[in-house]
C-alpha cells in the first residue's frame, strides 16, 4: 500500500474536529554516525470537539509503538495511524524510526567527503514531517513544539527556539529546547552535526551562522556580509510590517546535500552551495542577499501568519519573493535587485505562463501531492511581480498600512487570500474584488503595444486586460545613448487606453518602463528594428531589462530569430553598467547560442559572446564574470590557452576551462586529476565529474549518467551544472540513448521529496538529440507521473519544443 496524500476535505474535517495543544518530540540521533536511523518519540496533546469521533495522525516512518490515551494503536500501512474513540482531551504517543536517511523524505544524513564527519538536517515542506515523526501534517493545525534531541557529544544541535538546556550523557549530550510559538509542523526543524559556528549581536538579536567544519574558511569569509544583510532585513521588515521579529535568536545553517533554502522559524536551513568556494561574483552576492531576505520574509508571511490550506501557497512564496526584492532595494546595497528579478526569474515566468502548465496564481488544490507541483515560476516570480503591481496599484504607503493591519490581526493564526485582500482594500480605499479575480484567479499574460495616430498615442491590449498601472517611457537620442524625456503612468481598465503627457516626437517609446506590471509587450512593426538596435542605449538597468525581456519573449514565441536576439542582448551585455545583471545577460546570450540558434549559426553567436567577454575582462570589476563567460564560449585552443593564462591561481576558472576543453574533445584526464589534487573544496569531486560529463565519449556519458541520474551521488544543488555539462550541443550521437533513459526514469523521479523531484525532472530533460516526436512522447509519459514531476516535465518539454522551432529558423 502506498503513502496517501492528505486531501483538502480530510484536512478540513480534521481541523474542525481537533485542536492541537502541543507537541513534545524526543529525537535520538546517536545512531547516525555509524548507521542510518533517526529514532523519535512524538507526544501530541490535543482536544476533540466531538468525543467518540475518530480521525487519524500522519506517520510515514516505521511505527514501533503507538498509544492513544494509553490504548495501543495499529498503523494502517498508508502513512497513517487511525485514532478511534477520541476523548475530549487526548494524549497520543508514537515511537517511530526512520532508516531511509540517504534518499528518503523529511530527513537526510550527509557525510562530508573531506573528513568523514556526519551532518543531519530535516526539511518538511509541504508534508514531510510525517516521514520523521507522528504529527497532524497540515498547515492550519498550529501548536507549540518542544524538541528534545540526544546527539553525539561533539555535535551542535539547532532548532527553532534558542537557548536549549544541555545535559552531558557520557558519549552523548541531550538538548532540551524551549517551546516554540504556535507553528505549523512544516515550519519546524532540527539541524545537527559538528558545525563551525559564528555568533554576533545585532540590534537586540542573537544571530548565528553555521556550516560543516571543512567550509569554516568560506563561512568566515562571508560572515560580515551575511550578518549585515540579516541585520538590515530584520530592521526593514520590522518597520514595513510594524512588527519586529519576536524571537531574540535567529540562526542560519548551511547544510551539505540540501536543495535551496527553507524558512524554518528562527532557524533557516540553506544549501551550503550558497557558500561559494570561489570568490562570489556580484550576481552571486545578490542571489545570496535575495534568498536570505526571501526566507526571512517567511518569518512573518508563512510562520507568524500561515496559509490555511495549500491553495494559498502563493501567500507564502509569492509574498516572500516580492518582499525580498523590495527589501533588497530598500535596505541593502543591492539597488538593482528588481532588474535581477526581471532577467533571472520574470522572463522564466513569462515562458511558463504561456505554456501548457500555466495556472492561476490562486487555484483549488485537491491534495498535498498537487500542492507540491505549484512551487513553480507562476507562484514565485510571476506572483512576486503581481504583488509589485498590487503595491503600485494601491500605493506603497497604503500597502504598508494594510500589511501592518494584516499581521496585527492574524499573528500566530491562519488566513485565506480574502483576509489579505480585505486588509489591503481597507487601507487603500479601493475595491480589489475585480483586481483579485483578474490577477489571482485567471491564468495567462497580458500583452500590450502602442498605436500611433498623428500625435495621439494609445496603449492597446491584446484581448481584455487586467486592471493595472504601468508606465510608458519616452526616449531621445543623446551623445551618450538614449535619454528619458518623459515617464507617464497609465491606469489600464479596458482594451484601449490613451497615453497623454508624452512628447510630440520621441526616438523610442518603451512600454512597461520601470517594470511595474507583469505583461509582455511588442513594438509595432515600424519601431521593431529600432527597439532591437536601441535596447543597449537605454540609460538604466531596469529600462534595458524591460527591452531585453521583450526581445527574449519574441525569441521564445518564434517572432525573432536567435541571431537577432543574440546580437541585441550581446550589445546590451557590452553596455550594461550594473555589475549584478552582467551575469544574467551572459546566461541569456550563451543560452541563445547553445540552445536556440540553428547549428550553422551557433559558432558565430558564441564567438561574438566570447569577443565581448574578452573585452569585458579588461575591467577589473567584471573580469571574473567575463572569464567565466569565456569558459563557456571559447572556440578552440587559442581561447583556452589565453583563459588558462588569465586564470592564474583561480581554481574555479581552471575547472570551467577544463569543462569547455572536454566538450571540445580535448585530453583532460591528467589536468583534471592534478586539479582535483590541489582543490581544497570538499566537493571538488563534483567538479571533476562535471568535466567528465562534458566529454563526447560514450563511456564517459554512461558513467556520469549512472552516478548522476541512477545512483544520485551528486548533491542536489550541483545537479544543474553536471547535467548542463552532460547535455552539450553537437554531441547527439553519444547522447541519443539518454533521451530514452530519461523517459524510462520518469516514474521514479518523484522519489526523495519535492526539491529532488523538480530538480531531476527539469535538469535531466534532454535539450539535444530529440525531435518533435520525442516531445510528444514525453508529454504522453508525463500523464502517469507524480504531479510535481508531470508539471516540471511538461514545462521543460514546451521550452525545448520552442528551442527546436528556433533552431529550424534562419536569420
Amino acid at each position: 500500500m502506498g503513502i496517501r496524500s492528505l486531501t483538502r476535505t480530510e484536512a478540513e474535517r480534521r481541523a474542525a474536529l481537533i485542536t492541537v495543544e502541543r507537541y513534545d518530540v524526543d529525537i535520538d540521533l546517536t545512531a547516525l554516525p555509524a548507521g542510518p536511523e533517526i529514532r523519535c518519540v512524538s507526544t501530541v496533546t490535543f482536544t476533540c470537539s466531538e468525543p467518540g469521533a475518530e480521525t487519524f495522525v500522519d506517520c510515514a516512518a516505521e511505527v514501533r509503538a503507538a498509544t492513544l490515551n494509553g490504548t495501543p494503536l495499529t498503523p494502517s500501512g498508508d502513512g497513517r495511524i487511525p485514532l478511534p474513540g477520541l476523548a475530549a482531551h487526548n494524549v497520543l504517543r508514537v515511537e517511530s524510526v526512520q532508516a531511509d536517511t540517504a534518499t528518503g523524505e523529511g530527513v537526510h544524513k550527509a557525510t562530508d567527503p573531506a573528513d568523514g564527519e556526519v551532518y543531519v538536517w530535516t526539511s518538511f515542506e509541504p508534508d514531510e514531517a510525517r516521514f520523521v515523526w507522528a504529527c497532524f501534517d497540515q498547515p492550519d493545525l498550529k501548536a507549540p513544539h518542544a524538541f528534545t534531541v540526544t546527539a553525539p557529544a561533539a555535535w551542535t544541535v539547532l532548532s527553532n527556539s534558542g537557548d536549549p538546556r544541555i545535559e552531558e550523557q557520557g558519549a552523548a549530550r541531550r538538548w532540551s529546547f524551549p517551546d516554540t510559538p504556535p507553528l505549523s509542523v512544516y515550519n519546524t526543524v532540527v539541524n545537527a552535526g559538528p558545525f563551525h559556528g559564528i555568533r554576533r549581536e545585532a540590534d537586540g538579536h542573537d544571530l548565528g551562522i553555521y556550516a560543516r567544519r571543512s567550509l569554516a574558511e568560506v563561512l568566515e569569509r562571508d560572515a560580515d556580509e551575511i550578518f549585515t544583510l540579516t541585520r538590515q532585513g530584520l530592521a526593514f521588515y520590522a518597520e514595513a510590517f510594524a512588527m519586529p521579529f519576536p524571537q531574540r535568536k535567529y540562526d542560519q545553517v548551511f547544510m551539505p546535500e540540501f536543495g535551496g533554502a527553507m524558512e524554518n522559524y528562527g532557524c533557516v536551513t540553506w544549501s551550503d552551495g550558497f557558500l561559494r568556494r570561489a570568490t562570489p561574483t556580484p550576481a552571486e552576492r545578490e542571489l545570496l542577499a535575495v534568498v536570505l531576505l526571501h526566507e526571512m520574509a517567511h518569518m512573518w508571511f508563512g510562520n507568524i501568519v500561515t496559509m490555511r490550506w495549500w491553495d494559498d501557497l502563493w501567500l507564502n512564496e509569492a509574498f516572500a519573493e516580492f518582499a525580498c526584492h523590495w527589501a533588497a532595494e530598500g535596505a541593502t546595497r543591492y539597488t538593482d535587485a528588481w532588474a535581477g528579478h526581471l532577467l533571472g526569474g520574470k522572463v522564466r515566468a513569462y515562458l511558463s505562463d504561456q505554456g501548457p502548465v500555466s495556472h492561476p496564481i490562486h487555484q483549488p488544490i485537491h491534495d498535498v501531492a498537487q500542492a507540491a507541483s505549484i512551487f513553480d515560476n507562476i507562484t514565485y516570480p510571476k506572483g512576486a511581480s503581481v504583488l509589485l503591481q498590487l503595491m503600485t496599484y494601491v500605493g506603497e504607503d497604503r500597502f504598508r498600512t494594510g500589511m501592518a493591519a494584516y499581521f496585527a490581526r492574524h499573528a500566530w493564526g491562519t488566513t485565506t487570500l480574502q483576509d489579505l485582500i480585505d486588509a489591503l482594500a481597507e487601507a487603500s480605499g479601493r475595491d480589489l474584488a475585480a483586481w483579485r479575480k483578474a490577477w489571482l484567479e485567471t491564468a495567462g499574460t497580458d500583452r500590450f503595444t502602442l498605436q500611433h495616430d498623428g500625435d495621439a498615442v494609445t496603449l492597446v491590449a491584446d484581448g481584455d486586460p487586467r486592471p493595472q498601472v504601468l508606465a510608458v517611457g519616452a526616449y531621445d537620442r543623446a551623445d551618450d545613448g538614449l535619454r528619458r524625456t518623459a515617464l507617464v503612468r497609465v491606469e489600464v481598465t479596458e482594451g484601449r487606453t490613451p497615453v497623454t503627457g508624452l512628447p510630440a516626437t520621441s526616438d523610442l517609446l518603451l512600454i512597461n518602463d520601470d517594470d511595474l506590471t507583469f505583461a509582455t509587450t511588442r513594438p509595432d512593426p515600424a519601431t521593431r528594428d529600432t527597439l532591437f538596435r536601441a535596447a543597449a542605449q537605454l540609460p538604466t538597468a531596469i529600462s534595458r531589462g524591460a527591452a531585453a525581456a521583450t526581445v527574449w519573449d519574441m525569441l521564445t514565441a518564434g517572432e525573432a530569430t536567435a541571431a537577432e536576439a543574440g546580437r541585441c542582448l550581446t550589445a546590451v551585455l557590452a553596455a550594461e553598467t550594473s555589475d549584478a545583471v552582467i551575469e544574467p545577460y551572459l546566461t541569456l546570450v550563451i543560452n541563445i547560442a547553445e540552445l536556440w540558434a540553428p547549428a550553422a549559426e551557433r559558432p558565430a553567436l558564441a564567438q561574438a559572446v566570447a569577443a565581448t567577454c574578452r573585452w569585458l575582462a579588461a575591467d577589473p570589476g567584471r573580469r571574473q564574470v567575463a572569464l567565466r563567460g569565456l569558459a563557456r564560449t571559447a572556440s578552440g585552443a587559442e581561447d583556452l590557452a589565453w583563459l588558462r593564462e588569465q586564470a592564474g591561481d583561480d581554481v574555479d576558472l581552471h575547472w570551467r576551462a577544463l569543462v569547455r576543453e572536454a566538450e571540445l574533445g580535448g585530453d583532460i584526464t591528467a589536468r583534471s586529476a592534478a586539479l582535483l589534487e590541489r582543490d581544497p573544496d570538499p566537493d571538488a569531486w563534483v567538479r571533476a565529474l562535471t568535466v567528465r560529463a562534458a566529454l563526447p565519449d560514450p563511456a564517459a556519458k554512461d558513467e556520469v549518467w549512472q552516478r548522476l541520474a541512477v545512483d544520485r551521488e551528486v548533491p542536489v544543488h550541483a545537479v544543474a551544472p553536471v547535467a548542463a555539462a552532460f547535455w552539450r550541443p553537437g554531441q547527439d550521437a553519444p547522447l541519443a540513448p539518454y533521451a530514452e533513459r530519461y523517459l524510462a526514469a520518469v516514474p521514479q523521479l518523484h522519489q526523495g521529496g519535492m526539491i529532488p523531484a523538480m530538480t531531476y525532472a527539469s535538469r535531466l530533460f534532454p535539450p539535444y538529440a530529440v525531435d518533435a516526436a520525442y516531445i510528444e512522447k514525453a508529454r504522453r509519459t508525463a500523464r502517469e507521473a507524480a504531479p510535481v514531476v508531470r508539471n516540471t516535465l511538461l514545462e521543460r518539454a514546451d521550452a525545448v519544443r520552442r528551442m527546436l522551432h528556433a533552431r529550424s529558423a534562419t536569420a
